[in-house]
């Protein structure tokens, strides 16, 4: 199991990143900056949890091989210039899958440590959602977290949720780690092409 945790967490900060870069890119930012986005986009989110459940050292501390992989994925980034002839609503994939892994990891995490379902799904949606929410505020953009026509954390929560009944109903590891993150990704792109909200305006 830990194996595919382990492939889990590298994928994630490898999808969060590539949002944090394209993301800096759209906004000129030089190579730290493209760097830095990447870096809070991608561990903003697990240094959080960390911090939160009193969980030392932190992951990407203890991983060093994280970091590494996001200042080399920033240098190709800022030197090919390829976030520039990405599309910015290209973003939205990776960030699903991010959002996605980090949700269902982080509420995991909280399992481990004792927390209840209730406790482990808000620090799954925490994990999930904190590393986007830096990426959107540091370039100057409302976070998807906070916006009216983005559905988003609850996507994350109802995710958490249905990953734990699953856990709970089905003899499996991975059975529910896939069913619960297929679920945040498939409903968080599919809100995003098909333009679902939690609130419509009024006069529209």
């Amino acid at each position: 199991m830990f194996d595919i945790i382990y492939l889990l967490e590298m994928i994630g900060v490898v999808a969060f990143a590539i949002s944090g870069m394209i993301a800096a890119q759209q906004k000129n930012m030089d190579p730290v900056g493209v760097f830095t986005i990447g870096f809070v986009t991608a561990l903003g989110g697990g240094t959080l949890r960390d911090l939160m459940m009193d969980n030392h050292p932190l992951y990407w501390i203890k991983h060093q091989e994280q970091p590494i992989l996001i200042l080399a994925m920033a240098v190709v980034f800022s030197y090919s210039g390829l976030g520039r002839r990405i599309r910015e609503s290209r973003i939205v994939f990776p960030d699903a899958i991010g959002l996605g892994i980090f949700s269902i990891l982080g509420a995991q995490l909280a399992l481990d440590l004792g927390h209840s379902w209730f406790i482990a799904s808000l620090l799954g949606v925490m994990t999930g959602t904190f590393g986007g929410a830096l990426r959107d505020t540091l370039c100057n953009e409302v976070p998807f977290i906070f916006r009216k026509d983005q559905i988003y954390a609850s996507i994350s929560f109802a995710g958490c949720w249905l990953y734990f009944v699953c856990q709970w109903a089905l003899d499996s590891e991975t059975l529910p780690l896939t069913i619960g993150l297929l679920f945040i990704v498939v409903v968080r792109m599919a809100a995003v092409r098909f333009d679902i909200r939690l609130q419509r305006d009024s006069h529209h």
